[in-house]
């Protein structure tokens, strides 16, 4: 793996900084996390100064709307952003992240000429509607009913943690299309609208105080089967297209900005005496190296990703597995640094600390990581 930057990669870097040291100054104060109404006009203006500079879906490949950029150049955007305090993708989370690239390989002409420029401009937002109430790490065991009608689906049943429901216009939605084949075989990914008569959204609030997930209830909503990304049935395929998205390259951004809040950790603890605590030096040095190496780690798997089409592969899953432990153990130091500051919730570690708790259980959790990294990485036979 060649870890050098090209002279033209360094000169889009220094390009990137540039437009970065002249637009952030005049962004506007970011809206406070429980005003989601707010925080999507926040993130879609973001996104749409992206667009409008050439940066939106910089990696995507070219006949989806993005630049075709190298993999570097994705990550010089991700580190340079993160670095300079930029917005993060907030409410285009789903949409950017999971649904995009996922239409982007798997649709059709018009599916991507439909879904994808919205998506890249900020316009529409999309909220993921997979998990159900029986049926969360076991997503084989959804229950949620299509039943074809003509030229459209009926679907029937409930989701939850759907990410951003409450601002959402369209979502990414897992269905069961044939209840009498294996749980695997009768699934089918749908592209359902929000605004559709028979969607109701009860928004769940977090321990951290947000209303980031919520609740679905969908009573005989009708989708039209043009919808639908790939073929009847293949929705688990597809599925697995979409998290290896979600493990493998929607948290690398996260990896820097952690790595500058060690580094904001390290100075807090110079300044409030901590530091001279061996035990406490030796911790922010074994994190350092931890993130150092998931730095590299997601560099690989970028790498990979554009060697095999764009899509990431299991090592997803390594990186994922670690990345969730180690952002819970950075935080729990965190606390350990504040002392009796970090029981103010208006600091943003406190806030961090709390989402850090569902970095084991989010995007598949951690024992379904350890089971994919056995089975897939090193050969080993299934557990009973």
């Amino acid at each position: 793996m060649d870890l050098s930057c090209t002279p033209e990669e360094e000169e889009f870097r220094a390009r990137l900084r540039e437009w970065l040291a002249a637009v952030l100054p005049g962004l506007p104060d970011r809206p406070r996390p429980e005003d989601w109404p707010g925080r999507r006009a926040y993130d879609t203006a973001w996104q749409r100064m992206l667009y409008d500079a050439g940066y939106a879906g910089l990696h995507w490949p070219v006949d989806a709307g993005g630049r075709g950029a190298t993999p570097t150049q994705h990550l010089i955007f991700l580190e340079e952003t993160e670095k300079a305090g930029a917005p993060y993708v907030g409410a285009n989370f789903v949409g950017l992240l999971h649904a995009g690239p996922t239409i982007a390989a798997e649709g059709t002409a018009g599916q991507r000429a439909r879904w994808l420029p919205p998506v890249l401009r900020g316009d529409e937002i999309w909220c993921q509607g997979f998990s159900e109430p029986e049926a969360g790490s076991d997503l084989a065991a959804l229950r949620t009913r299509a039943v074809r009608d003509g030229d459209h689906y009926v679907v029937s049943g409930q989701k939850i943690w759907t990410s951003h429901a409450e601002v959402a216009d369209w979502c990414e939605l897992l269905v069961r299309t044939d209840p009498a084949a294996p749980r695997h075989r009768g699934i089918s990914w749908l592209a359902m609208r929000m605004g559709a008569p028979g969607v109701t959204v009860r928004p769940l609030r977090t321990l951290a105080g947000s209303t980031e997930f919520a609740e679905m209830f969908l009573d005989e909503v009708r989708v039209p089967v043009s919808h639908r990304v790939g073929a009847e049935n293949d929705g688990w395929r597809v599925t697995m297209v979409t998290l290896s998205f979600e493990r493998g390259t929607a948290f690398v951004g996260e990896v820097v900005a952690c790595r500058r809040t060690l580094a904001a950790l390290a100075a807090e603890a110079r300044a409030n005496g901590r530091w001279d605590d061996p035990v406490l030096r030796r911790t922010l040095g074994r994190l350092n190296a931890e993130f150092r190496a998931l730095w590299r780690l997601t560099q690989w798997n970028v790498g990979e990703a554009q060697r095999s089409g764009g899509v990431p592969g299991t090592g997803g899953s390594v990186f994922k597995l670690r990345y969730s432990q180690a952002r819970q153990e950075l935080y729990d130091t965190a606390a350990e640094v504040l002392g009796a500051d970090g029981a103010d919730l208006d600091r943003e570690w406190v806030l961090d600390r709390l989402t850090s708790l569902s970095y084991t259980i989010a995007a598949g959790t951690s024992q379904i990581q350890q089971n994919i990294v056995a089975e897939r990485i090193l050969g080993l036979p299934k557990g009973r």
